[in-house]
């Protein structure tokens, strides 16, 4: 059974909630479902000792909702809990697993964005890529530096020289949260409404799809993604993980992105209380 969801606390060391994470916070306590604690997170990633507030002194399975951790992060956090007596639900080699793009590509792979990997270090070869894609967008592992300056993605005019110098900036805006290497992805056209794309996360939970919201701000009448897909990929290898469905120009459907579920954030507008109510329920038999 889940009994707790660990949260970071806030900066000033003193046991409070981030207030990122307020909303969630309160959702989850007023449940009535689980027991909701707090650890020192970044007094505890600058290397401090690993404190918690609010813990139970029981042996506890929990969820961890909170800021993206580095692979190596995660598994440190999940070490030092288990430790203490508290065993995440998803251990660390699913954490990787759903967070780091590249490995789950071959299993989406049909219903995704053609993708070319590059590992970290090696050259990207724009007139390779201008063989594949008329038009491409950019990643790490991990994610986009979507809202700042760096272009939305490329065409097959973009030289080499351009695109070098386009990447300063987005190893600049990724900085210390970089991960693992560069994610090159054809473009796809979205459909909108009013100006607003079409899509939705899916929170996986224990194996079966737990909520579907939509996440982009669009209207309650757009129409919602093949549940068939939907089913497709309630078995990616991990127990709580998201997958973002979107709807292209077309009217057809592709994921368009992949996530652990303890670092995913939920959609604007989603009822935060129903996720937990739901999320207790998928692993109330373990």
């Amino acid at each position: 059974m889940l009994n707790m969801i660990l949260y970071p606390a806030d900066r000033s060391g003193t046991g409070r909630i981030d207030a990122a994470f307020g909303r969630e916070y309160e959702a989850a306590v007023s449940t009535g479902l689980f027991s909701v604690a707090l650890f020192n997170y970044d007094q505890w990633l600058s290397g401090n000792t690993l404190e918690l507030y609010g813990a139970p002194d029981v042996a506890m399975t929990a969820v961890y909702r909170g800021w993206m951790l580095k692979p190596e992060r995660y598994r440190a956090l999940y070490d030092e809990l288990k430790g203490m007596g508290i065993e995440l639900v998803t251990n660390p080699t699913c954490y990787e697993k759903l967070h780091l793009f590249p490995n789950v590509y071959d299993e989406i792979q049909v219903d995704t964005a053609r993708t070319v990997i590059i590992p970290d270090g090696e050259e990207i070869n724009i007139g390779r890529i201008r063989t594949q894609f008329d038009r491409f967008m950019v990643k790490d592992y991990v994610k986009s530096v979507k809202g700042t300056d760096f272009p939305g993605f490329f065409d097959a005019t973009v030289t080499q020289e351009t695109f070098d110098e386009q990447m300063k900036t987005f190893y600049k805006y990724r900085g210390t949260r970089y991960i693992g290497g560069i994610c090159i992805k054809e473009y796809l056209e979205l459909k909108r409404y009013d100006r607003n794309t079409n899509e939705y996360r899916v929170f996986y939970m224990n194996h079966e799809m737990g909520t579907v919201s939509r996440n982009s701000l669009q209207g309650n009448y757009t129409p919602q993604p093949p549940k068939e897909m939907l089913a497709r990929y309630a078995q990616l290898g991990s127990p709580f993980y998201t997958v973002d469905y979107a709807e292209l120009k077309d009217g057809s459907w592709k994921i368009i992105e992949v996530g652990d579920g303890g670092v995913s954030g939920l959609s604007d507008g989603q009822n935060a209380e129903g996720f937990y109510r739901t999320l207790y329920h998928a692993f109330s038999g373990l």
